[in-house]
Protein backbone atom coordinates (compact mmCIF):
# COMPACT_ATOMS: atom_id res chain seq x y z
CA UNK A 1 0.00 0.00 0.00
CA UNK A 2 1.18 3.49 -0.79
CA UNK A 3 -1.06 6.44 0.01
CA UNK A 4 -0.57 9.87 -1.50
CA UNK A 5 -1.95 12.99 0.11
CA UNK A 6 -3.99 15.48 -1.92
CA UNK A 7 -1.17 18.03 -2.21
CA UNK A 8 2.00 15.99 -2.43
CA UNK A 9 5.09 18.16 -2.63
CA UNK A 10 7.77 16.47 -4.65
CA UNK A 11 10.01 14.82 -2.11
CA UNK A 12 12.53 12.37 -3.40
CA UNK A 13 12.01 9.07 -1.57
CA UNK A 14 14.26 6.04 -1.87
CA UNK A 15 14.04 3.28 0.77
CA UNK A 16 17.41 1.96 -0.43
CA UNK A 17 19.03 5.04 1.12
CA UNK A 18 18.12 3.70 4.58
CA UNK A 19 20.30 1.12 6.30
CA UNK A 20 18.46 -1.56 8.25
CA UNK A 21 19.70 -4.51 10.21
CA UNK A 22 19.89 -7.62 8.00
CA UNK A 23 16.56 -9.37 7.57
CA UNK A 24 14.36 -6.26 7.40
CA UNK A 25 12.72 -4.35 4.54
CA UNK A 26 11.52 -0.74 4.48
CA UNK A 27 8.98 0.82 2.13
CA UNK A 28 7.03 4.06 1.72
CA UNK A 29 3.57 3.42 3.16
CA UNK A 30 2.07 6.91 2.85
CA UNK A 31 3.19 10.41 1.95
CA UNK A 32 1.91 13.96 1.50
CA UNK A 33 1.34 14.67 5.19
CA UNK A 34 1.86 18.16 6.59
CA UNK A 35 4.22 18.20 9.61
CA UNK A 36 2.79 15.04 11.25
CA UNK A 37 3.84 14.36 14.85
CA UNK A 38 1.67 11.53 16.19
CA UNK A 39 -0.12 8.43 14.94
CA UNK A 40 -2.17 5.57 16.32
CA UNK A 41 -4.12 2.59 14.95
CA UNK A 42 -7.86 2.54 15.60
CA UNK A 43 -10.03 -0.51 16.29
CA UNK A 44 -10.42 -1.13 12.54
CA UNK A 45 -6.67 -1.09 11.91
CA UNK A 46 -6.80 2.34 10.25
CA UNK A 47 -4.10 4.90 10.99
CA UNK A 48 -5.09 8.17 12.69
CA UNK A 49 -2.49 10.93 12.29
CA UNK A 50 -2.10 14.23 14.09
CA UNK A 51 -0.63 17.08 12.04
CA UNK A 52 1.05 19.75 14.17
CA UNK A 53 -0.08 22.78 12.17
CA UNK A 54 3.41 24.27 12.45
CA UNK A 55 3.66 24.79 8.68
CA UNK A 56 0.22 26.01 7.63
CA UNK A 57 -1.36 26.97 10.96
CA UNK A 58 -4.04 24.27 10.68
CA UNK A 59 -3.51 21.60 13.32
CA UNK A 60 -5.73 18.69 12.42
CA UNK A 61 -6.50 15.00 12.84
CA UNK A 62 -6.44 12.84 9.72
CA UNK A 63 -7.47 9.28 8.91
CA UNK A 64 -5.66 7.32 6.20
CA UNK A 65 -8.06 5.87 3.66
CA UNK A 66 -7.43 3.88 0.53
CA UNK A 67 -7.04 6.84 -1.83
CA UNK A 68 -5.53 9.40 0.52
CA UNK A 69 -6.69 11.06 3.73
CA UNK A 70 -9.89 12.32 5.24
CA UNK A 71 -10.07 15.09 7.82
CA UNK A 72 -11.48 13.90 11.14
CA UNK A 73 -11.25 17.32 12.84
CA UNK A 74 -9.23 20.51 12.43
CA UNK A 75 -8.64 23.95 13.84
CA UNK A 76 -6.78 22.85 16.99
CA UNK A 77 -4.24 25.02 18.79
CA UNK A 78 -0.79 25.02 17.22
CA UNK A 79 1.15 22.95 17.86
CA UNK A 80 -0.81 19.75 18.10
CA UNK A 81 1.40 17.24 19.91
CA UNK A 82 -0.49 13.95 20.13
CA UNK A 83 -3.48 11.79 19.29
CA UNK A 84 -4.70 8.62 20.96
CA UNK A 85 -7.83 6.46 20.92
CA UNK A 86 -9.92 4.83 23.64
CA UNK A 87 -13.30 3.21 23.03
CA UNK A 88 -13.55 4.89 19.61
CA UNK A 89 -13.02 8.33 21.17
CA UNK A 90 -10.01 10.31 19.89
CA UNK A 91 -8.05 12.30 22.48
CA UNK A 92 -6.16 15.25 21.01
CA UNK A 93 -3.33 17.05 22.83
CA UNK A 94 -2.78 20.55 21.48
CA UNK A 95 -1.21 23.66 22.95
CA UNK A 96 -2.54 24.00 26.49
CA UNK A 97 -5.63 21.88 25.84
CA UNK A 98 -6.77 18.25 25.80
CA UNK A 99 -9.82 17.65 23.62
CA UNK A 100 -11.89 14.53 23.01
CA UNK A 101 -13.63 13.79 19.71
CA UNK A 102 -16.47 11.37 20.36
CA UNK A 103 -17.36 8.56 17.98
CA UNK A 104 -20.36 10.61 16.79
CA UNK A 105 -18.10 13.57 15.96
CA UNK A 106 -18.98 15.66 19.03
CA UNK A 107 -16.02 17.61 20.32
CA UNK A 108 -15.32 18.66 23.91
CA UNK A 109 -12.39 20.27 25.69
CA UNK A 110 -11.56 18.17 28.76
CA UNK A 111 -8.69 20.30 30.09
CA UNK A 112 -7.80 23.88 29.21
CA UNK A 113 -5.31 26.43 30.47
CA UNK A 114 -2.45 23.98 30.89
CA UNK A 115 0.86 25.83 31.54
CA UNK A 116 2.34 25.60 28.04
CA UNK A 117 3.03 29.21 27.03
CA UNK A 118 6.77 28.67 27.38
CA UNK A 119 9.28 26.55 25.49
CA UNK A 120 7.54 23.16 25.65
CA UNK A 121 3.99 21.85 25.44
CA UNK A 122 1.69 19.09 26.68
CA UNK A 123 2.28 15.60 25.30
CA UNK A 124 0.10 12.87 23.84
CA UNK A 125 -2.40 11.35 26.28
CA UNK A 126 -1.97 7.70 27.30
CA UNK A 127 -4.35 5.57 29.32
CA UNK A 128 -3.36 3.86 32.54
CA UNK A 129 -4.51 0.61 34.17
CA UNK A 130 -6.36 2.75 36.73
CA UNK A 131 -8.72 4.07 34.05
CA UNK A 132 -7.14 7.52 34.05
CA UNK A 133 -5.35 9.52 31.36
CA UNK A 134 -1.71 10.53 31.73
CA UNK A 135 0.24 13.21 29.88
CA UNK A 136 3.44 15.25 30.18
CA UNK A 137 3.94 19.01 30.46
CA UNK A 138 7.33 20.39 29.44
CA UNK A 139 9.39 23.10 31.08
CA UNK A 140 8.82 26.79 30.47
CA UNK A 141 12.55 27.49 30.09
CA UNK A 142 15.72 25.65 29.17
CA UNK A 143 16.96 25.17 32.73
CA UNK A 144 14.82 27.11 35.20
CA UNK A 145 15.61 30.77 34.34
CA UNK A 146 13.74 33.03 31.92
CA UNK A 147 16.21 34.71 29.60
CA UNK A 148 16.81 36.21 26.19
CA UNK A 149 16.32 32.83 24.54
CA UNK A 150 12.66 32.80 25.61
CA UNK A 151 11.03 34.82 22.84
CA UNK A 152 7.57 34.21 24.32
CA UNK A 153 8.46 36.43 27.32
CA UNK A 154 7.50 39.58 25.42
CA UNK A 155 3.93 38.27 25.12
CA UNK A 156 3.78 36.59 28.53
CA UNK A 157 6.07 38.69 30.75
CA UNK A 158 4.82 37.13 34.02
CA UNK A 159 5.40 33.55 32.92
CA UNK A 160 8.02 31.19 34.42
CA UNK A 161 8.57 27.57 35.51
CA UNK A 162 6.16 26.24 38.15
CA UNK A 163 7.34 23.52 40.56
CA UNK A 164 5.03 20.79 41.86
CA UNK A 165 6.05 21.34 45.48
CA UNK A 166 7.40 24.21 47.54
CA UNK A 167 11.15 24.42 46.97
CA UNK A 168 13.84 26.46 48.70
CA UNK A 169 16.13 28.31 46.29
CA UNK A 170 19.73 29.37 46.79
CA UNK A 171 18.71 32.77 45.48
CA UNK A 172 21.29 33.64 42.83
CA UNK A 173 20.21 36.00 40.05
CA UNK A 174 21.14 36.10 36.37
CA UNK A 175 21.99 39.38 34.66
CA UNK A 176 20.98 39.96 31.04
CA UNK A 177 20.08 42.81 28.75
CA UNK A 178 16.47 43.79 29.45
CA UNK A 179 14.93 42.98 26.10
CA UNK A 180 11.51 44.06 27.42
CA UNK A 181 12.79 47.61 27.87
CA UNK A 182 13.25 50.35 25.28
CA UNK A 183 16.53 51.46 26.82
CA UNK A 184 19.71 49.96 25.31
CA UNK A 185 21.49 50.35 28.66
CA UNK A 186 18.84 48.64 30.79
CA UNK A 187 19.72 45.31 32.43
CA UNK A 188 17.50 42.79 34.16
CA UNK A 189 18.16 40.58 37.20
CA UNK A 190 16.17 37.35 37.03
CA UNK A 191 15.90 34.61 39.61
CA UNK A 192 15.06 30.94 39.11
CA UNK A 193 11.33 30.10 38.94
CA UNK A 194 10.53 33.82 38.58
CA UNK A 195 9.28 36.00 35.71
CA UNK A 196 11.88 37.80 33.64
CA UNK A 197 13.35 40.71 35.57
CA UNK A 198 12.19 39.53 39.00
CA UNK A 199 15.14 38.69 41.28
CA UNK A 200 15.32 36.22 44.15
CA UNK A 201 16.49 36.78 47.69
CA UNK A 202 18.73 34.19 49.40
CA UNK A 203 16.72 31.15 50.50
CA UNK A 204 13.65 32.34 48.63
CA UNK A 205 10.75 29.89 48.27
CA UNK A 206 9.18 28.96 44.96
CA UNK A 207 5.71 27.76 45.84
CA UNK A 208 4.26 24.59 44.40
CA UNK A 209 1.54 24.74 41.77
CA UNK A 210 -1.47 22.51 41.20
CA UNK A 211 -0.56 22.68 37.51
CA UNK A 212 3.23 22.35 37.53
CA UNK A 213 5.51 22.38 34.53
CA UNK A 214 8.23 19.74 33.92
CA UNK A 215 5.79 17.13 35.15
CA UNK A 216 3.63 14.15 34.35
CA UNK A 217 -0.01 14.67 35.20
CA UNK A 218 -3.00 12.39 35.40
CA UNK A 219 -6.76 12.96 35.47
CA UNK A 220 -10.04 11.16 35.07
CA UNK A 221 -11.12 10.60 31.48
CA UNK A 222 -13.47 13.57 31.73
CA UNK A 223 -10.64 15.84 32.93
CA UNK A 224 -11.67 15.83 36.58
CA UNK A 225 -9.31 15.21 39.50
CA UNK A 226 -6.20 16.54 37.76
CA UNK A 227 -3.08 15.81 39.83
CA UNK A 228 0.69 15.60 39.60
CA UNK A 229 2.02 12.07 39.15
CA UNK A 230 5.79 12.77 38.86
CA UNK A 231 7.88 15.91 38.41
CA UNK A 232 11.30 17.35 37.67
CA UNK A 233 11.22 16.02 34.07
CA UNK A 234 12.37 18.74 31.68
CA UNK A 235 10.50 17.70 28.54
CA UNK A 236 8.54 14.43 28.76
CA UNK A 237 7.78 14.24 25.06
CA UNK A 238 6.16 10.82 24.73
CA UNK A 239 4.65 8.47 27.33
CA UNK A 240 3.60 4.81 27.18
CA UNK A 241 2.68 1.96 29.49
CA UNK A 242 4.29 -1.41 28.84
CA UNK A 243 2.57 -4.81 29.18
CA UNK A 244 3.36 -4.82 32.91
CA UNK A 245 1.58 -1.44 33.32
CA UNK A 246 4.85 0.40 33.95
CA UNK A 247 4.96 3.97 32.68
CA UNK A 248 7.92 5.21 30.58
CA UNK A 249 8.78 8.50 28.91
CA UNK A 250 11.37 10.01 26.62
CA UNK A 251 12.93 13.17 28.05
CA UNK A 252 14.64 15.86 25.99
CA UNK A 253 17.65 17.33 27.78
CA UNK A 254 19.01 20.81 28.49
CA UNK A 255 20.45 22.98 25.74
CA UNK A 256 23.54 25.16 25.63
CA UNK A 257 21.52 28.38 25.56
CA UNK A 258 19.97 31.11 27.66
CA UNK A 259 20.94 32.60 31.01
CA UNK A 260 21.92 29.19 32.41
CA UNK A 261 23.37 27.16 29.51
CA UNK A 262 24.16 23.49 30.10
CA UNK A 263 26.30 21.67 27.57
CA UNK A 264 26.26 18.03 26.44
CA UNK A 265 23.33 16.95 28.59
CA UNK A 266 22.25 13.48 27.45
CA UNK A 267 18.70 12.57 26.50
CA UNK A 268 16.89 10.05 28.69
CA UNK A 269 14.49 7.11 28.62
CA UNK A 270 12.86 7.03 32.05
CA UNK A 271 10.80 4.63 34.10
CA UNK A 272 8.25 6.82 35.87
CA UNK A 273 7.38 6.17 39.51
CA UNK A 274 4.61 8.05 41.24
CA UNK A 275 5.73 10.99 43.38
CA UNK A 276 9.38 10.88 42.32
CA UNK A 277 11.39 14.02 41.41
CA UNK A 278 13.62 13.40 38.36
CA UNK A 279 16.11 16.25 38.70
CA UNK A 280 14.99 19.36 36.79
CA UNK A 281 16.59 21.89 36.94
CA UNK A 282 19.69 20.67 38.82
CA UNK A 283 20.36 17.15 37.51
CA UNK A 284 20.86 15.56 34.11
CA UNK A 285 20.47 11.80 33.66
CA UNK A 286 20.89 11.37 37.40
CA UNK A 287 24.07 13.49 37.53
CA UNK A 288 24.40 16.98 39.06
CA UNK A 289 24.83 19.72 36.45
CA UNK A 290 27.62 21.10 38.64
CA UNK A 291 29.96 18.48 37.16
CA UNK A 292 32.63 19.88 34.77
CA UNK A 293 31.26 17.84 31.86
CA UNK A 294 28.23 20.15 31.68
CA UNK A 295 30.15 23.42 31.54
CA UNK A 296 29.31 25.41 28.39
CA UNK A 297 31.94 26.75 26.02
CA UNK A 298 30.84 30.29 26.91
CA UNK A 299 29.64 30.97 30.42
CA UNK A 300 30.26 29.71 33.94
CA UNK A 301 29.91 26.23 35.34
CA UNK A 302 26.21 25.65 36.14
CA UNK A 303 25.39 25.84 39.83
CA UNK A 304 22.44 24.38 41.70
CA UNK A 305 19.34 26.56 41.77
CA UNK A 306 17.69 24.64 44.61
CA UNK A 307 19.07 24.90 48.13
CA UNK A 308 17.46 21.60 49.04
CA UNK A 309 16.56 18.75 46.69
CA UNK A 310 13.49 16.59 47.29
CA UNK A 311 15.61 13.46 46.76
CA UNK A 312 18.52 12.12 44.73
CA UNK A 313 16.85 11.57 41.36
CA UNK A 314 16.90 8.07 39.87
CA UNK A 315 19.10 7.29 36.91
CA UNK A 316 17.38 6.70 33.57
CA UNK A 317 16.89 3.26 32.13
CA UNK A 318 18.80 4.40 29.04
CA UNK A 319 21.07 7.38 28.33
CA UNK A 320 21.15 8.64 24.75
CA UNK A 321 23.46 11.03 22.88
CA UNK A 322 22.85 14.76 23.49
CA UNK A 323 20.51 16.50 21.03
CA UNK A 324 19.25 13.22 19.58
CA UNK A 325 15.74 14.65 19.70
CA UNK A 326 13.92 11.73 21.31
CA UNK A 327 10.29 11.66 20.23
CA UNK A 328 7.71 8.85 20.04
CA UNK A 329 8.42 5.21 20.88
CA UNK A 330 6.75 1.82 21.06
CA UNK A 331 7.32 -1.60 22.59
CA UNK A 332 7.77 -4.62 20.32
CA UNK A 333 5.58 -7.55 21.35
CA UNK A 334 6.03 -9.51 18.12
CA UNK A 335 8.80 -12.06 18.69
CA UNK A 336 9.02 -12.64 14.94
CA UNK A 337 9.99 -8.99 14.41
CA UNK A 338 12.77 -8.74 16.98
CA UNK A 339 13.66 -9.04 20.67
CA UNK A 340 10.41 -9.27 22.61
CA UNK A 341 9.62 -6.26 24.77
CA UNK A 342 12.40 -3.99 23.51
CA UNK A 343 11.70 -0.34 22.75
CA UNK A 344 12.15 1.44 19.42
CA UNK A 345 12.46 5.24 19.56
CA UNK A 346 12.23 7.89 16.85
CA UNK A 347 15.05 10.45 16.95
CA UNK A 348 14.31 13.67 15.08
CA UNK A 349 17.86 14.95 15.51
CA UNK A 350 19.23 18.39 16.26
CA UNK A 351 16.92 20.95 14.68
CA UNK A 352 18.07 24.36 15.88
CA UNK A 353 21.83 25.04 15.99
CA UNK A 354 21.33 27.52 18.84
CA UNK A 355 20.35 24.55 21.04
CA UNK A 356 23.77 23.02 20.61
CA UNK A 357 25.73 26.16 21.41
CA UNK A 358 25.62 27.66 17.95
CA UNK A 359 27.17 24.85 15.93
CA UNK A 360 25.10 22.35 13.92
CA UNK A 361 25.13 18.65 14.69
CA UNK A 362 24.01 17.10 11.40
CA UNK A 363 25.10 13.59 12.40
CA UNK A 364 22.98 13.37 15.54
CA UNK A 365 19.62 11.59 15.58
CA UNK A 366 17.64 11.18 12.34
CA UNK A 367 17.32 7.45 13.08
CA UNK A 368 15.41 4.71 14.89
CA UNK A 369 17.06 3.57 18.10
CA UNK A 370 16.52 0.23 19.83
CA UNK A 371 16.67 0.05 23.64
CA UNK A 372 17.33 -3.30 25.26
CA UNK A 373 14.85 -3.34 28.13
CA UNK A 374 16.92 -5.88 30.04
CA UNK A 375 20.05 -3.79 30.53
CA UNK A 376 19.27 -0.36 29.00
CA UNK A 377 21.85 -0.71 26.24
CA UNK A 378 21.10 1.01 22.93
CA UNK A 379 21.80 0.24 19.28
CA UNK A 380 20.89 1.78 15.95
CA UNK A 381 18.09 -0.09 14.20
CA UNK A 382 17.52 2.10 11.13
CA UNK A 383 19.50 5.08 9.81
CA UNK A 384 20.27 6.78 6.51
CA UNK A 385 23.37 5.25 4.94
CA UNK A 386 24.94 8.70 4.93
CA UNK A 387 24.23 9.11 8.64
CA UNK A 388 22.73 12.52 7.83
CA UNK A 389 19.24 13.85 7.23
CA UNK A 390 17.89 13.50 3.71
CA UNK A 391 17.88 17.25 3.06
CA UNK A 392 21.59 17.50 3.96
CA UNK A 393 22.67 15.07 1.25
CA UNK A 394 19.76 15.23 -1.20
CA UNK A 395 19.02 11.59 -0.44
CA UNK A 396 15.70 9.82 -0.30
CA UNK A 397 15.72 8.45 3.25
CA UNK A 398 14.70 9.72 6.69
CA UNK A 399 14.47 13.43 7.41
CA UNK A 400 13.06 13.74 10.93
CA UNK A 401 11.59 10.53 12.38
CA UNK A 402 8.95 11.64 14.89
CA UNK A 403 6.94 8.60 16.00
CA UNK A 404 7.14 4.82 16.02
CA UNK A 405 4.10 2.52 16.27
CA UNK A 406 3.78 -1.22 15.76
CA UNK A 407 0.73 -2.07 13.67
CA UNK A 408 -1.74 -4.94 13.99
CA UNK A 409 0.21 -6.69 11.20
CA UNK A 410 3.33 -6.81 13.41
CA UNK A 411 5.23 -4.34 11.23
CA UNK A 412 6.81 -1.11 12.45
CA UNK A 413 5.43 2.19 11.18
CA UNK A 414 7.66 5.27 11.32
CA UNK A 415 6.23 8.77 11.07
CA UNK A 416 8.61 11.24 9.38
CA UNK A 417 7.84 14.91 10.12
CA UNK A 418 8.83 16.21 6.70
CA UNK A 419 11.68 17.60 4.68
CA UNK A 420 13.64 20.79 5.25
CA UNK A 421 14.54 23.33 2.64
CA UNK A 422 18.02 22.59 1.24
CA UNK A 423 19.05 26.17 2.01
CA UNK A 424 17.36 26.56 5.42
CA UNK A 425 17.27 23.57 7.81
CA UNK A 426 14.63 25.29 9.94
CA UNK A 427 12.22 25.86 7.04
CA UNK A 428 9.99 22.81 6.58
CA UNK A 429 8.43 22.11 3.19
CA UNK A 430 4.66 21.53 3.20
CA UNK A 431 3.12 18.11 2.54
CA UNK A 432 6.44 16.25 2.75
CA UNK A 433 5.54 14.13 5.77
CA UNK A 434 5.91 10.38 5.25
CA UNK A 435 4.92 7.11 6.91
CA UNK A 436 7.51 4.36 6.41
CA UNK A 437 6.73 0.67 6.99
CA UNK A 438 9.46 -1.72 8.23
CA UNK A 439 8.81 -5.46 8.16
CA UNK A 440 10.77 -8.61 8.83
CA UNK A 441 11.70 -10.61 5.73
Amino acid sequence: MSVNGPNVTRRYLNPLDIYLLPGYTIEVFAQGLNAPVSMVFDENGDIIVGESGEIDGNARVMRLVENGYEVVAEGFNVPLRGVNILNKDIYVSHDGVITVIRADGARRNLLTGLPTRGDYKNSQVVFGPDGKMYFGIGSVTNSGVVGMDNIWAAQYPLYHDFPAEDIKLIGQNFVTYNFLSYSPSDYAFTGAFRPFGIPNRPNAIAYGSLRPTSSIMRADLDGANLEMYAWGIRHPYSLKFDRFNRLYTTNNAYDDRGSRPIKDAPEEFLLIIQGVWYGFPDYSAGLPVTLPQFRPDVGPQPEFLMAEHPMIPPKPLAVIEPHSGLKGFDFNYNADFGPYGDVYVAESGSIYPVSTGGYPLPGVGRRILRINMTDGSTSVFAINRSGLGASVTGGGGFERPWDVVFGPDGAMYVLDYGRSSPTNPNLMLPNTGVIWRISKN
